[in-house]
């Protein structure tokens, strides 16, 4: 019994105490929502509502039909950076004493005046990835507004903001709004899409660019319209908006018809079989062996064939 008490007694006194009432509250506001969305959809104005707005905003009729196949390598290179972004970044969050500095070779391709800047081998990490990442976006970019797939996540018509209150109402009520995205996303998906990949990814190197030793320093101007501790205070949010909507995207996927869903990411095919899930077991495969290799002394290697790495 004492140790029982001793227990209760030092987690009291823990600061996790303070927030013991977030899982309560969560699951209290999380059955508000269900039920009053519920009780909206069966309402007469819930139900005009819905029938006048559906859920999705009808695409111009020359918008392109289903997933080119450029677009499925696309999301599986996107998918296999961003977890190493987001690792990278967190190491150099998290991480007081860098096990390995890494400095730029200053006679290679890259050539400046002044003498490059050690860096943590997490930070050359994390800005090795950005910049894969940043170049397969521009390979995206030019691709999505060339073959008119941009107006799968470009809003059209005025009308997609109240489409997706419906498919929010649709979703929060459990009563899921009807999924065709080999054709159209509902109208919530598309603006989730166009604020992922038109907003938070642009700010993302921005603020990223912004913090990054490249940045000029002797650009007074530039620097006090646009100060390091701004972007300091928008990057790791940035980043955590990232995984809460990577997280909500797979959930869907495979809440919704998983089969079919991972046929049009990584098979561009819209048929229900098994060759999209094993495309897609076969990148986890290799993020997850990717990650294991990343080991330190490999980390050295590749660093070493960039700069020269060093202890201190």
């Amino acid at each position: 019994m004492s140790s029982t008490a001793d227990l209760l007694s030092t987690f009291r006194a823990s600061p996790w105490f303070k927030l013991v009432w977030i899982a309560p509250a969560g699951i209290i506001l999380l059955l508000a929502v269900v039920l009053g969305a519920q009780a909206l959809r069966s309402s007469d104005v819930g139900q005009d509502f819905l029938t006048s707005y559906p859920g999705e905003s009808h695409l111009p009729e020359w918008a392109p039909v289903g997933f080119p196949a450029w677009l499925a390598w696309q999301h599986g290179i996107n998918a296999f950076l961003m977890v190493f972004i987001i690792k990278s970044g967190w190491m150099v969050r998290t991480t007081q004493r860098p096990s390995m500095y890494w400095t730029r070779n200053n006679s290679g391709p890259i050539r400046t005046k002044n003498p490059p800047k050690k860096l943590s081998i997490d930070l050359w990490f994390h800005i090795t990835t950005d910049t894969l990442w940043v170049l397969n976006g521009i390979v995206f970019f030019v691709l999505l507004f060339s073959t008119g797939q941009w107006t799968r996540i470009v809003p059209t018509s005025w009308d997609v903001f109240p489409n997706a209150i419906s498919a929010a109402i649709q979703y929060a009520s459990l009563n899921w709004p009807t999924e065709d995205g080999w054709v159209n996303y509902n109208a919530l998906q598309l603006l989730s899409y166009f604020a992922i990949v038109m907003i938070v990814a642009p700010l993302s190197i921005l603020t990223g660019v912004r913090m990054s030793p490249s940045w000029p320093k002797n650009t007074l101007r530039l620097n006090t319209v646009f100060p390091i501790e701004a972007a300091r205070r928008m990057h790791f949010p940035l980043m955590l908006v990232f995984v809460a909507f990577t997280l909500v995207h797979v959930a869907l996927v495979l809440a919704t018809g998983a089969l079919r869903n991972l046929n049009h990411m990584y098979a561009a095919a819209d048929e229900t079989n098994w060759v999209g899930f094993g495309i897609f077991a076969a990148s986890i495969v290799a993020i997850v062996a990717t990650w294991i290799a990343l080991r330190p002394m490999s980390m050295r290697a590749i660093a070493s064939t960039m700069g020269a790495v060093s202890r201190n």
